[in-house]
């Protein structure tokens, strides 16, 4: 028996040491990403503007350009991330992430048809791109219901609803192609130009689906349990996936209103920390949720200033990372 409580002890303390090293790196991301760009900022003047005594050139460009840039990345590596986390769990598919399975391009193809054909209600963009997200989620629920759910079925519905969602896209850009620059930069997913209008936009939503996906953490251990033995220890299962999913569809489209279709952070995220932490959600909630943080803002920090002058979406070198990660996952589950 004391053992056992020994073991326990040490893996808790184990955890508890990852998560510390998680913020660590989300804290080092954050600190880089405000420093690091054409005009370098030193750490002391970059703490200095933080708290509010800080004056000059580097006080501009950090409270206008980089500051709100940056906390933006950190809010949408938390979002899509966690959202990645909870559709593995709900759907028991280690593949599943908002981007492949076609819920960001159901919120993808409701928002830019907001932006597109009706741009005096941008205010809207969220709350539609919700809605987009969450029809999305249904048809691949339904198109994936035979007997049952299965990871390979939900992969190849979510391909085919994305790819589906995503022809609606090109035609849109067809049609109105005088602002396809934007809608091109906003498929790609980009933190071009984000400021504090837009952290008003996304951090409601990060804030509420942090808040009920951490309450719903207990729910998603039982679900791993199987179904007949979570309805036996009294969990409704439907209920619970129905809730779930609709707090990850909010996330990803939230994020995806903000930085448009940005790809594979749910995917690549939510394993590594699996990988290191385990899979008490717990636990690999907050730590996929700081872990997805630091890669956003890391890998934005890379993509604005490797090619400078010219600054790379930062949804192009997430699809050059997660594109390998996803295949690599699907050989070894299939």
């Amino acid at each position: 028996m004391e053992v056992k409580e020994e073991a326990s002890n040490a893996v808790l303390v184990r955890r508890i040491f990852v998560l510390i090293i998680f913020a660590v790196l989300a804290v080092g991301g954050f600190m880089l990403s405000v420093g690091m760009g054409s005009v370098s900022i030193p750490l002391d003047e970059i703490i200095t503007v933080i708290f509010g005594t800080g004056t000059g050139t580097h006080e501009q460009i950090l409270w206008n350009i980089r500051l709100p840039r940056t906390i933006v990345a950190a809010f949408v590596g938390i979002n899509l991330a966690l959202s990645g986390a909870v559709l593995q769990a709900i759907m028991k598919n280690p593949l599943a992430d908002p981007h492949i399975i076609g819920i960001s391009s159901g919120a993808g193809l409701a928002g830019i048809i907001v932006m597109l054909v009706f741009p005096g209600y941008e205010y809207l963009v969220t709350p539609v791109a919700f809605l987009g997200a969450m029809a999305a989620a249904v048809v691949i629920y339904i198109l994936a219901w035979k007997n049952g759910i299965r990871p390979v079925r939900i992969i190849l519905a979510g391909v085919a609803v994305s790819a589906f969602l995503g022809a609606g896209i090109s035609a849109l850009m067809i049609f109105h192609s005088d602002k396809v620059h934007g809608a091109l930069m906003w498929m790609v997913g980009g933190l071009a130009a984000r400021s504090w209008p837009h952290v008003d936009i996304i951090y409601p939503y990060a804030v509420a689906g942090i808040i009920l996906v951490m309450l719903g953490a207990r729910h998603l251990n039982i679900l791993q349990l199987g179904d007949e033995i979570a309805k036996g220890l009294g969990l409704n299962v439907e209920l619970t996936r129905i809730v779930m999913t609709a707090i990850a569809a909010m996330l990803a489209a939230s994020a995806v209103s903000v930085v448009g279709l940005l790809g594979f952070v749910g995917l690549i995220v939510p394993h590594a920390a699996r990988l290191i932490i385990g899979s008490d959600y717990r636990f690999l909630l907050p730590g996929a949720a700081l872990l997805g943080a630091a890669v956003v803002m890391f890998s934005d920090t890379f993509a604005r200033t490797a090619f400078a002058p010219t600054e790379l979406p930062v949804g192009i070198l997430m699809a050059g990372l997660g594109a390998p990660f996803f295949l690599f996952l699907l050989r070894r589950e299939l």
